[in-house]
């Protein structure tokens, strides 16, 4: 199959090819019905019921790709959205635009240095060995801690290395690194401890700024939809009247509650959204304020903003 020409028409679509956000990815993209088959060592899978191919990239690439324009959307972190964009050159804009805060794949990006050692700050790193994989965002951040606009005149050395970050220092590569941080334990297994934080990350979907592609805002609904139901439950109940105004102050919804007359007169049926970390505690106010025959169900999918 030549997938070049099968690609003609179709939205380009990035997903991180491995890594901590793939399989995040890939089950909210299943949860927007986007159907397809990868091929085993193959980057490029076509969707079947859309027309989309999905192009799978290093995650610290895709903000290139999408910044060139040659894929229309993609989903990376929002760190190495910053990686990118502080890698450009003086007075070049960015065409990357952040369009959705995905909510998962939540770290910082941090400078480190060895948990016996003396150092404190970031300060005491100046005119020492930095190592990392986020070369841009390092010189970035040592040069405003220089206080110096020409990265030329750093004198901090900061040093690329593209993994295991967090074995330089024990290895005596470097005096400190700048690193993810995710739950901490590979940075405290390292015998490393946080000093200072450089970007604080979540996955993101971002878009071309020269995507004209219709299809890259119906994703995005679709896509929002996913996040929403996520993170909320629908949450129904019978009251009497007397005590609806109560019960909808617990219940207020995203825009308003549901509100349907019931045959027993005085009664109503209310039907709200409700975040799902709060529901335990809105059940037990709901009992409380009078309400009756009170249910929650799983929100597949949601259109609302």
């Amino acid at each position: 199959m030549d997938l070049v020409n099968h690609l003609e028409g179709r939205l380009l679509f990035a997903i991180p090819k491995k890594g901590r956000l793939q399989q995040a990815a890939l089950d909210l993209i299943s949860g927007c019905d986007i159907q397809f088959r990868r091929e085993t060592r193959l980057d490029i899978a076509l969707v079947k019921n859309l027309p989309i191919a999905l192009i799978f990239l290093p995650a610290a690439d895709i903000p290139t790709f999408v910044g060139e324009g040659r894929v229309d959307i993609g989903i990376t972190g929002r760190d190495q959205v910053a990686e990118h964009d502080a890698s450009l050159p003086a007075g070049e804009v960015s065409g990357v635009t952040e369009v959705l805060d995905l909510g998962f794949g939540s770290c910082k990006l941090q400078v480190q240095v060895p948990e016996k050692g003396d150092m404190l700050e970031s300060k005491q790193l100046v005119g020492k060995n930095v190592v990392t994989s986020f070369t841009s965002l390092a010189t970035s951040f040592f040069s405003q801690l220089e206080g110096v606009s020409d990265p030329s005149q750093l004198k901090t050395k900061i040093k690329f290395v593209g993994g295991s970050v967090e074995a330089a220092c024990a290895l005596g590569v470097a005096d400190g690194i700048v690193d993810l941080v995710e739950s901490g334990e590979t940075m405290r297994a390292a015998g490393l401890k946080a000093i200072d934080t450089v970007v604080e990350s979540n996955a993101v979907l971002v878009k071309s700024k020269n995507t004209t592609h219709e299809l890259a805002e119906l994703i995005t609904s679709r896509i929002r939809g996913v996040i929403v139901a996520q993170k909320y439950v629908l949450c129904q109940y019978n009251i009497n009247r007397e005590q609806l105004a109560v019960a909808c102050a617990i219940t207020p919804g995203k825009r308003a509650a549901t509100i349907t007359a019931l045959e027993e007169p005085n009664w109503v049926a209310v039907s709200a959204m409700v975040e799902k970390k709060k529901i335990a505690t809105v059940m037990d106010e709901l009992i409380k304020s009078g309400a009756e025959d009170v249910l929650v169900l799983k929100i597949q999918n949601t259109r609302t903003e």
